[in-house]
């Protein structure tokens, strides 16, 4: 018999600062070579939304997440993000156990976001997350656990200030406050360039979260060329995130571009003066992924979990 983790039971194995601690030894462990994943596989359906395939091996373990993309989905009552974590065995290929991927992909985005502002933003500076969806909660949340002080802003305030309360962080009284913040979390559809070009400020750090796919943009490309950028993994990143559409027109190279693992391991300087701008694109990884399925895994034998015959 299989465990199935539900959102409920994920969210229970995992507090936000174990997330945290798991994802950056996962980046770590990738930029080592200890820990591999294949290209994110994109299977469109534009403009509805899109299904992504992304497998992982590291730990012992393998894993395969089929996860969905659909903006349009909260419009009638359903979430942005469903699918389903397989994680296996990688001596055996048993299969060990199945996992809701909406909320392993909450928890892992906001531990990324948190990451790049730890590693990358000035240390105790104030915090701001723009975007009170699950991922935007997810990220909160994980700036809190760290230790940072949080405002949350949305465009429906309401939301911003029911997700605030429920987290014990503060509410930004305007975007523009918010943007303001040593350390900014954009977690958006992507719809809209929140950060034209001139709009950061020395000292600044933005983690930008949303533009995960074509299409999307949270940045200016003018603004991302004025940065120290920093992304999750260079390959992704340039064909499907934030840096893409600096990338084809131009305005940086692979040259301009430190992936957050090797910061982490020493190979590369983060912040290198208290003046920096630094950008961190993040379009998601397997290896993420896997982190939090081990880390929910481990804690099977204190969950109630629901066994399914496979």
């Amino acid at each position: 018999m299989t465990p199935f983790y539900s959102a409920r039971h994920v969210e229970a194995a995992v507090p936000p600062l174990r997330a945290y601690e798991a994802v950056r030894a996962a980046f770590v462990a990738h930029a080592c070579g200890e820990w591999t994943m294949q290209p994110k596989l994109y299977v469109t359906s534009y403009p509805a939304g899109d299904f992504r395939a992304m497998p992982a091996l590291g730990g012992g373990h393998a894993l395969l997440k089929w996860v969905t993309s659909f903006p349009g989905n909260p419009a009638r009552g359903l979430p942005t993000v469903t699918g389903l974590v397989v994680l296996s065995n990688a001596e055996t290929g048993i299969l060990e156990a199945v996992m809701d991927a909406g909320s392993v992909t909450a928890l892992r985005t906001g531990a990324a976001a948190a990451l790049a502002v730890e590693t990358l933003g000035v240390p105790g500076g104030s915090a701001a997350v723009i975007g009170a969806g699950v991922n935007g909660r997810a990220s909160a949340r994980s700036l809190k656990a760290v230790g940072r002080d949080v405002r949350l802003w949305d465009i429906d305030g309401g939301r911003a200030r029911s997700v605030a309360a429920e987290l014990g962080v503060g509410v930004a009284s305007s975007r523009e406050e918010a943007l303001a913040a040593d350390a900014v979390v954009t977690v958006t559809p992507g719809k809209q360039i929140l950060l034209p070009e001139g709009s950061l400020h020395p000292g600044q750090h933005v983690s930008l979260m949303g533009a995960d796919g074509p299409g999307k943009a949270e940045i200016a490309v003018e603004e991302i060329a004025r940065t120290r950028i920093f992304c999750d993994e260079w390959e992704q990143a340039s064909h499907g995130g934030e840096l893409a559409a600096a990338v084809e027109a131009g305005a940086i190279s692979r040259d301009d571009v430190t992936e957050l693992g090797a910061v982490l391991t020493g190979e590369a300087h983060g912040r290198q003066s208290p003046d920096d701008i630094t950008l961190f694109d993040s379009t998601g990884l397997a290896i993420q992924d896997l982190a939090v399925a081990i880390a929910a895994y481990e804690r099977a034998g204190e969950l109630d979990l629901q066994m399914l015959g496979l």
